[in-house]
């Protein structure tokens, strides 16, 4: 490449990979990006090379770790932060993903199916009955996750404002005092409902995790906190992300779409094609801490390392004609999810949400249509979670 990528960049189709990377799916599967700050980093790109990598011990996950790599300037300044679960490196990792895992099962998950599907058809209720117009990220995409994580971590929903507020603001800023003020917000109320927990339990996880971790004295309210606040904003921003761009992704594919309807029995495989497709999550970052020689290269001891999900979930020796939306390729290798120990723990979760989601909507709303031009419907840039940032719509 005769110039350095900058990363991250953003799309200029919201589905689709940045224009900018093109260098980088052409080129090597392990490349040089250069940061905000001007640091050159390793960007992996090759399917099989991220696999290898994110399963690989010597990739550290541990944000303190002060040659992590930091792709903006808000995340700069979190760096010193302890972030649990996703942010930490086994053992302190695995100990942590083994109290959580209870609450994420396939089992737990089907049982949640029957809410799910209840709070679907009660927000597409609101919005028939106020139609035949809507704004689906604050209508639907939002507060169907929000809702579900609420009641799978014991959080009252009558705060959902309150915590949407502080996880946009701890994801886009702008500011860094907008950053600072939300984590404190966050911690401050997920504290305050912890010690409530204390006397007066109820059935959600956070319950079962005071009453079987916190009180026997396994863990502490400040890690208690950091859990939780992973889970309720990774619980509601990632999946909201996926109706919203999911919903748009489809009325743009309108063959894809028409077959979907045809046969809802294609809704998994499509919900995994369009988890390959949107990678909306672009930018998993690591250190190394020992030499690795993958690739063709050799990434050094605390060398960065960045994944770039859209580019990878695209690698076309892996995915023929990869640009292509296909519910009949075999996807579910994809790695929307993340891949090794740090992959997505609430995996199963946001599968259903999604089947359910999407699947209804676009059954009880067979006449859905975009309510603007394409182009002049705005999403979200690519320093944070790809999506859309409102979807006027129309029956």
């Amino acid at each position: 490449m005769s110039e350095t990528v900058v990363f991250p960049q953003n799309r200029t189709c919201p589905y689709h990979p940045p224009t900018a990377y093109e260098p980088l799916r052409a080129g090597r599967p392990l490349s040089r990006v250069s940061l905000f700050d001007g640091r050159s980093v390793w960007i992996v790109t090759g399917h099989a090379e991220a696999r290898a990598l994110l399963a690989d011990g010597r990739l550290s996950a541990d944000r303190q770790n002060a040659a992590f790599p930091a792709p903006t300037p808000r995340f700069a300044g979190l760096r010193d932060r302890r972030t649990a679960l996703i942010g930490v490196d086994d053992p302190e990792h695995n100990v942590q993903r083994r109290m959580l895992i209870p609450g994420f099962t396939l089992k737990r998950t089907a049982a949640l199916r029957p809410r799910i599907q209840e709070t679907v058809d009660r927000l597409i209720d609101a919005m028939v009955a106020r139609g035949p117009r809507a704004e689906l990220v604050g209508a639907f995409a939002l507060p169907v996750p929000s809702m579900v994580i609420c009641d799978v971590l014991g959080v009252p929903y009558e705060d959902h404002e309150f915590f949407e507020e502080q996880s946009r603001r701890l994801l886009r800023g702008p500011e860094m005092a907008d950053v600072e003020d939300a984590r404190a917000r966050i911690n401050a109320y997920l504290a305050e409902l912890i010690e409530r927990k204390r006397s007066d339990p109820g059935e959600g996880l956070l319950d079962e995790l005071v009453g079987r971790h916190l009180v026997a004295g396994e863990t502490d309210t400040d890690e208690l906190v950091s859990l939780a606040a992973v889970l309720l904003i990774a619980g509601h921003e990632t999946t909201a992300n996926m109706i919203s761009l999911g919903t748009f992704t489809l009325l743009r594919h309108p063959e894809q779409l028409a077959e979907l309807r045809e046969d809802p029995s294609l809704l998994p495989a499509a919900v995994e094609e369009l988890m390959r497709f949107l990678s909306i999550a672009d930018g998993m970052l690591r250190v190394a801490t020992e030499d690795i020689e993958v690739g063709g290269v050799t990434v050094r001891a605390d060398d960065g390392v960045v994944f770039s999900t859209s580019v990878i979930n695209r690698d076309e020796a892996v995915f023929e004609r990869p640009d292509v939306l296909d519910w009949h390729r075999p996807a579910r290798h994809h790695l929307g999810f993340g891949f090794g120990v740090h992959q997505c723990l609430g995996q199963n979760l946001a599968r259903a949400e999604m089947e359910i989601a999407l699947g209804t909507l676009f059954a009880r709303l067979p006449g859905l249509r975009l309510a603007a031009e394409p182009d002049r419907i705005p999403f979200k840039p690519g320093d944070t979670i790809q999506g859309m940032v409102e979807l006027p719509v129309a029956w």
